[in-house]
C-alpha cells in the first residue's frame, strides 16, 4: 500500500514522508497503516528500490493553528477553496535501516545505512509481512538483525521504545530458529529492563 512520498530529509538516514490525503488519492492510508514502528520501503512503482525504513515519529502540520486571520463560518468547499483544505499535512519521520536486494528470484535484506541518497518525491509503501521477513534474511537466507545499535542511535526520542517494539514483533513472528529466537527474547528482556529502570530514575 502506498503511504505517500519523500518531501525532505533531516540527515542521510532520516527522511520525512508526506502522507497522501483524500484529495490526492481515492483510498488514502488509514491510521493503522502508518503506526509507530511500521516498516516502509522507498521505491518507484515497478522501478528502482532505494531503501527500507521504520516510522519513528509522526507530526501533524497545520499552518492555521493559532493564526489570527479571518476564518470561514462553515467547512470550505474543496472546489472553490482548495488552498484552504490542503494546508494540513501528516508527516512521517522515517529512519533508514537498510535495503532489499533481489538475486536469482530470492529477496534478502542488507542492513545498515544505505549509501545512496533517496530523491525527493520517491514513493513510500507499507511493507507486507512477507517483505519484512525477507528483509530479516541475509543472502544465505539465514535470519539477521544487524541494525540494532543503529536504531538505538538514530531512532529519535523514542529510539529505545521503537527498538523494543521491533524486537518484540520479530520474536512473536517466529521467523528465527531456536538459538536466534532465544537471543531475540534475551535482547527484548534486557531492553525492557533498561527502559523500566531508566523511567524510574
Amino acid at each position: 500500500m502506498k503511504l505517500g512520498k519523500v518531501v525532505k530529509s533531516n540527515s542521510h538516514c532520516d527522511y520525512v514522508v508526506q502522507l497522501d490525503d483524500k484529495l490526492e488519492v481515492s483510498n488514502p492510508p488509514q491510521a493503522e497503516d502508518y503506526g509507530f514502528g511500521s516498516f516502509v520501503k522507498l521505491e518507484e512503482l515497478g522501478g528502482r528500490h532505494w531503501a527500507v525504513g521504520l516510522i519513528y515519529n509522526t507530526q501533524l502540520f497545520n499552518p492555521t493553528f493559532l493564526s489570527n486571520g479571518p476564518r470561514l463560518s462553515s467547512e470550505p468547499d474543496p472546489l472553490f477553496a482548495p488552498d484552504l483544505v490542503t494546508e494540513t499535512r501528516t508527516l512521517l519521520g522515517t529512519v533508514l535501516v537498510g535495503t532489499l536486494e533481489v538475486e536469482d528470484d530470492r529477496t534478502y535484506g542488507i542492513h545498515g545505512i544505505p549509501r545512496i541518497v533517496v530523491p525527493v518525491n520517491t514513493p513510500a509503501y507499507k511493507m507486507s509481512e512477507a517483505e519484512v521477513h525477507q528483509f530479516h534474511r541475509n543472502q544465505m537466507q539465514r535470519p539477521q538483525f544487524c541494525y540494532y545499535s543503529h536504531l538505538l542511535r538514530c531512532g529519535g526520542s523514542f529510539a529505545a521504545q521503537l527498538t523494543q517494539q521491533v524486537l518484540q514483533e520479530l520474536a512473536d513472528s517466529n521467523l528465527f530458529p531456536d538459538a536466534d529466537q532465544r537471543a531475540l527474547e534475551i535482547l527484548c528482556k534486557e531492553l525492557s529492563w533498561k527502559n523500566t529502570m531508566g523511567a524510574m530514575r
